[in-house]
């Protein structure tokens, strides 16, 4: 599921292609799995159907999707994508674990929270 801020700053493609890359890095999007159409994406978010478009452009050419003509996108495949992008994930996961510790918030406190976001499944 991907929530958009409206009072974020930055443009709501850019929050588009920021969710999605997390989806598929983290593997809730597995390779291969077709994309919803930029239309019906578009209606599920309340955005112009340009702006998932311009997402999804963007995505492609990242690696993180693939496009056949006539049948729509696909997430591509980790290999395409994968330099470095894991690992970038991890880091800047343990940097805001360290900035939260920091601030005060327990261990239990972020795993409750990371639990709340992702789910009961993360572990």
């Amino acid at each position: 599921m991907i929530l958009l801020d409206y009072r974020d700053k930055r443009p709501i493609y850019e929050q588009v292609v920021e969710k999605l890359e997390h989806l598929i890095v983290s593997g809730a999007l597995e390779e291969n799995t077709k994309m919803p159409s930029v239309r019906s994406l578009g209606m599920e978010l309340v955005v112009n159907p340009n702006t998932i478009q311009r997402a999804y452009t963007q995505l492609e050419q990242k690696g993180y999707l693939y496009t056949v003509a006539g049948r729509g996108s696909f997430v591509a495949p980790e290999s395409e994508w994968r330099d470095g992008k894991k690992e970038k994930m991890l880091e800047e996961w343990h940097l805001a674990t360290r900035k939260a510790k920091e601030a005060g918030l327990t261990e239990d406190v972020l795993t409750s929270e990371l639990h709340r976001i992702y789910g009961e499944g993360t572990k």
